[in-house]
């Protein structure tokens, strides 16, 4: 349909059903769905390849203005394509099953018409496995089907026109009227079960139902309402419901610089996040989701114990190796990458995060079982041993190993809060030597990780570059936020990494080619540090710039370049969509100190 380009990673909007995620361009496009999870291979990819990475169009034929939202409290897209001779609304979503889980992906787009009269046009043109895959056309009972190996797409039409199959793709050609209304389904089962158009309206309206149901049970009610329900939406988006585990993004390879290599596959679980986002579920009251998502990370990190990796596949599953696709990129940017090597990687951090995340679930009245406590001894004992190593660091650099100063900081985390579940019974283990050991932690971030020139903490042992990582150190309780040490690492920070409202995550390389844009987590974090050092009134009036560089339905990438607004990386990103969630809780406290960490 046209000229094939790039959606701005701006104007895409995401919908989702539990199991994978699709994104919807401004224009009616839906450019990206992987089947039938998350994490397989693209069947909708052009996001990554506008000519052959496959897409499901459907927009107006003549010249048209879109704008759209979501329906109040869903995960439901609505657009409104304007004409000189009509308007039509496209209603957009992934149906979620009837009770339970079931094998069914189903993608339903209802399209009705508000004003005269609208010609429309709709292609759905699979791209499996990438793109790599032979893709074989035929019907079944009348209905037009694309296979590819033992995946199929079933494309239904009520009132769209009759389908037909055209080169490499099934479309459709219709006048939408206004004494009509439309729908269409592309349906993923295998074998194939063909919906009637009352299931499919039925299960539109019960996700409409189920997504308001789940958003009324929020917990949070302060200024910020509006910005935090639409991160734990996208935050349940990201939820892989079938064991618990959260993606890092639904996507792959969106560039942190257009044409560069920083171009990462995050459909993955990282245990970097664990702490925030166990944090965020029992902060907004999402019980369910709190205790899955805790026994996901038991269950993945019991296969490495007591080693971490630094991530998992959203099953559990460990290992992610890392190769290039034969796909121009998106804007041209390559290499487009599935599987992340960085799982090879030592991090340090993560151990702080998980002892973090586990602290805060005995802390929220859950039972440690003896199983578990066990593992989180040992945990703590590795730590011990681990802490005098360079790592890796939390951005994962691709340079040597350093003497992160976030990463020692992280394992004084882990020590202490291992020796609280020790205080509070959960545990047993030698809490002596994690006394011992935290205090030798200590004394190392002190002497050397601190410049006097910066009046800060910096990036690594003996450098002084800077890195907003280090904020993590007030948010987690290495020091109090309102400390003049973390005070002037704040200052700092702000000073020579701020861009505005903007944040970068740090100075100084990576092992990396080419820049990026400002790290949209270290943003909110930035202002979660000035909150919880008591400097509200500053933190606020950034909260709010930052709230109002989301995108029009309230979503954010990764990255942002501060000087055009463009997003940049993955996307949507649960970290920066976590992170705004705890700065919003942060302020609600009214900026308290704290020791424990995301609140």
């Amino acid at each position: 349909m046209g000229n094939p380009s790039y959606a701005p990673i701006r104007d895409h909007a995401a919908i989702g059903d539990g199991r994978t995620v699709a994104l919807v361009a401004l224009d009616g496009t839906i450019d990206w769905l992987c089947l039938p999870d998350l994490d397989s291979a693209g069947v909708f990819g052009s996001l990554l390849d506008a000519r052959s990475g496959g897409a499901f169009a459907l927009a107006p034929e003549v010249p048209f203005e879109a704008g759209r939202h979501y329906l109040s409290a869903t995960n439901v897209v609505v657009t409104e394509f304007a004409t000189s001779t009509g308007t039509v609304r496209v209603t957009d979503a992934m149906t979620l099953p009837d009770g339970g889980l079931s094998p069914a992906r189903e993608l339903c787009r209802r399209i009705e018409v508000v004003s005269g009269h609208v010609p429309m046009r709709w292609e759905v043109r699979p791209a499996f496995g990438f793109g790599q895959d032979r893709t074989a056309f035929g019907t079944r009972s009348g209905v037009p089907v694309a296979t590819a190996g033992n995946l199929a797409l079933a494309v239904n039409a009520w009132g769209a026109g009759e389908p037909r199959v055209s080169g490499s793709a099934i479309e459709g050609r219709f006048l939408a009227r206004t004494d009509a209304t439309i729908a269409l389904s592309v349906a993923h089962q295998e074998p194939l079960v063909l919906p009637t158009r009352a299931d499919v309206e039925g299960r539109l309206a019960s996700t409409i139902e189920f997504w308001r149901g789940w958003a009324a049970s929020s917990l949070y009610a302060g200024p910020w309402r509006d910005a935090v329900q639409r991160s734990a939406l996208a935050l349940k988006l990201l939820v892989f419901s079938p064991s618990g585990a959260v993606a890092a993004a639904p996507t792959t390879s969106l560039p942190e610089s257009l044409g560069g290599e920083r171009n990462w596959d995050y459909r993955f679980c990282w245990v970097r996040d664990s702490a925030f986002t166990l944090s965020a579920f029992l902060h907004l009251g999402y019980a369910d989701e709190a205790d899955a998502f805790f026994w996901w990370l038991m269950h993945a990190s019991q296969l490495t114990h007591p080693h971490l990796e630094v991530l998992y596949r959203l099953d559990g599953g460990i290992g992610a190796p890392e190769r290039a696709l034969p796909l121009s990129g998106y804007e041209g940017s390559r290499p487009v990458r599935v599987g992340n090597s960085a799982v090879r990687q030592l991090q340090l951090d993560i151990y702080g995060d998980l002892l973090q995340a586990a602290w805060m679930y005995a802390a929220a009245g859950r039972r440690i079982d003896p199983e578990i406590a066990r593992r989180l001894e040992e945990i703590a004992d590795l730590v011990c041993d681990l802490w005098t190593e360079p790592d890796s660091g939390i951005w994962e650099v691709r340079s040597e190993p350093r003497h992160f100063t976030q990463s020692k900081m992280m394992c004084w985390v882990a020590l202490d809060r291992a020796i609280r579940l020790a205080e509070d019974g959960h545990v047993n283990g030698t809490v002596d030597r994690w006394r011992s050991e935290r205090t030798a932690i200590g004394s190392f971030i002190e002497s050397r990780c601190w410049s006097e020139d910066e009046r800060a903490y910096v990036r690594s042992a003996g450098s002084e570059e800077l890195d907003a990582a280090v904020l993590l150190g007030a948010l987690f309780g290495y020091r109090e936020p309102d400390d003049p040490s973390m005070i002037g690492t704040i200052e700092a920070i702000g000073r020579e990494l701020g861009h505005g409202p903007f944040i970068d995550r740090y100075s100084g390389g990576d092992g990396l080619a080419g820049s990026e844009g400002a790290f949209l987590a270290c943003s909110f974090w930035f202002v979660e540090a000035l909150a919880r050092a008591g400097r509200t009134a500053r933190a606020s009036a950034l909260m709010s710039e930052l709230v109002s560089h989301a995108n029009d339905v309230g979503l954010y990438a990764e990255e942002i370049d501060p000087v055009n607004g463009a997003f940049l990386g993955n996307f949507p990103q649960a970290l920066t969509h976590l992170a705004l969630i705890s700065a919003a809780v942060a302020l609600g406290d009214e900026g308290s100190a704290g020791d424990g960490g995301p609140r």
